[in-house]
């Protein structure tokens, strides 16, 4: 093996690793990123965990990566870690389908019809349909189409280039005494997991012992030992993962080596105790890519099958190992928002959302407690509205990073519509909370100033408040069930506690001219109906930027200006609907 066929091999690798992101980048996307969601939703039992998992992983041809993802699920809540481990059981099962994909790169045609299914030929036609996909299609599925056949061309002729480098090592005798001695189980197991560390990918192992295998030099003996430790092997990403994780989170990282670590010594001994008492023929057969595809299959079906009734033991384990922490219990709800999840949009985007709904629960607890301060005040409920407030912040900062990082992402025109009505609404949500506190300062002041207002006063503060809390609970139904139709009555009544605003603050002039009410109560009582009033017109925004995104020429302040138009008498019955039920 000269310095040619060294940089060829090498060359191989790199275009094979290549090939497998891109295609696997390309597979995930075309899916539309819905498959991710699915785990999280259908792995109520052991059987659905399994199928999933292999589904999941099949996809994105990558063990690890749906391991990973399942580690921020556990770690989100999103799921617990006895479903977590049946997902990880089935990665393991769904990763060996690489090595059947990889198969392909070795059909050799001879002479005539056959030569057109040469890996030559496939090669060539895959790819020159993938680069007129790539370079000719509209549709972004498409392109995503092309990118998987232009993946999957680049991996074959990495394949192709590994198995050419390595074409003579058969000959040279130590090549063949390397191989030979990897029959030792100690040994192999150490190599391959030594090996598929360094690549932290199981498929990219397999990968290219299969391309070894074409040698001659690979035996049924020696590829064992290997192919146990890439299983093994194949749990390095996922533990690194766990790094920064709660201790559920590096509960279900740790399922991933204790599971493959537990299986090989089941499967190791099983086999060599049981060739003990039988002598297997087959242990000194010459191994080719196929039947290592094949091997390698076998093993990780055997491994999930012996490992399974132990799951609730590793449960245990990994439980009394990494034990709940107090600062864990009252993290905030934000932490949901996994960075593991901003390379699957789908996931993030979900997560997202239910984050942004928990974020307007708040501000609408906010604006009730605020307002209940106005009718009786109490210091506790005050610092109940501060911590809400605070809480707001907090969600508006983690979701506010959380999102700029999505947009980075390619995503789907809905997910991207999805991204920019929370780009909206978020700091509108942040606002009502901060001006839920200003109404509490405010009650605050009358509390402490013993302020009284005149009896007609407080009957349109109480007929206004109702309206605005009526405006708040209505908006974040529409926002939390994504509700259109409901988010259309929102611009009816923010109109008419507009006028309500106007009515009431020209009714409180002539109070205060007729020295029904005096000075200084008039100063909070206006700042508190203005503040009122703001809250309406932020879930106006809110309403309006779940209507509209989806407009490129999206604009609320021309939507506001001309929603009389729109709605048409609609607008004008709602309008005097809420102006019978909340009447000054």
């Amino acid at each position: 093996m000269d310095f040619t066929d060294i940089i060829m091999l090498l060359g191989g690798v790199a275009m094979f690793l290549f090939g497998m992101s891109v295609m696997g980048d390309g597979l995930q996307k075309s899916s539309g990123n819905k498959l991710e969601p699915i785990l999280y939703k259908m792995t109520s039992s052991m059987p659905r965990g399994l199928l999933l998992g292999t589904l999941v992983t099949t996809v994105i041809q990558s063990s690890s990566a749906t391991s990973v993802m399942v580690v921020g699920f556990v770690n989100s809540g999103m799921m617990k870690v006895r479903q977590g481990i049946s997902v990880i059981l089935g990665a393991i099962l769904g990763t060996s389908i690489t090595g059947w994909v990889i198969c392909l790169s070795y059909i050799d045609g001879a002479e005539g019809i056959a030569k057109i299914f040469s890996t030559a030929t496939l090669t060539g036609i895959v790819a020159l349909a993938g680069i007129i996909l790539k370079m000719f299609a509209k549709s972004v599925t498409t392109k995503n189409v092309g990118d998987i056949f232009l993946g999957f061309a680049v991996l074959m002729f990495g394949m192709s280039s590994m198995s050419g480098a390595v074409s003579d090592l058969g000959k040279e005798e130590w090549f063949t005494s390397t191989m030979t001695s990897m029959s030792n189980p100690f040994l192999g197991i150490l190599v391959g997991l030594v090996f598929t560390a360094l690549l932290q990918s199981a498929s990219a192992a397999v990968g290219i012992i299969q391309a070894l295998s074409v040698t001659g030099a690979l035996s049924f003996e020696s590829a064992w030992p290997l192919l146990s430790g890439v299983i093994v092997g194949a749990a390095l990403p996922v533990v690194l993962s766990s790094m920064g994780a709660t201790a559920k989170g590096k509960r279900t990282a740790f399922v991933y080596p204790i599971c493959t670590t537990l299986g090989v010594i089941l499967l190791t001994a099983a086999f060599y105790i049981s060739n003990a008492i039988i002598h297997y023929p087959f242990l000194s057969m010459v191994m080719n890519p196929f039947s290592l595809a094949t091997t390698n299959t076998i093993m990780r079906f055997a491994l999930v099958i012996l490992v399974l009734p132990f799951t609730k033991l590793i449960e245990k384990f990994v439980t009394a190992v990494f034990k709940d922490s107090e600062e864990e219990d009252d993290r905030s709800p934000s932490t949901r928002l996994e960075d593991r999840f901003i390379a699957h949009p789908a996931l993030a985007i979900e997560q997202s959302r239910m984050t942004i709904n928990d974020m307007a629960m708040s501000a609408q607890k906010a604006v009730e407690k605020a307002i209940s301060l106005i009718r009786s005040y109490d210091e506790k409920t005050f610092k109940k509205v501060k911590k809400l407030e605070d809480q707001v912040d907090n969600y508006e900062d983690a979701l506010g990073t959380y999102l700029i990082k999505l947009t980075g992402q390619e995503m789907t025109k809905s997910q991207n519509e999805a991204v920019s009505i929370f780009l909206h609404t978020v700091p509108e949500f942040e606002s009502i909370s901060d001006i839920a506190m200003n109404i509490a300062i405010k009650a605050k002041e009358m509390h402490d100033n013993k302020y009284q207002f005149s009896e007609a006063a407080n009957h349109e503060l109480d007929v206004m408040c109702e309206a605005v809390l009526e405006v708040v609970r209505m908006t974040n139904e529409a926002f939390v069930e994504n509700d259109i139709s409901l988010a259309k009555r929102v611009a009816p009544l923010e109109e008419y506690i507009d006028y309500m605003r106007d009515t009431i603050k020209q009714n409180h002039v002539t109070r205060l001219k007729n020295e029904i009410c005096l000075l200084a109560q008039g100063i909070v009582f206006n700042d508190i109906i203005t503040n009122c009033e703001r809250v309406s017109d932020l879930c106006s925004n809110i309403a309006v930027a779940m209507i509209e995104i989806g407009d490129e020429s999206f604009e609320t302040h021309e939507y506001l200006n001309t929603v009389r138009e729109r709605q048409g008498q609609k607008f004008e019955k709602r309008y005097d609907d809420y102006k019978e039920r909340f009447p000054l």
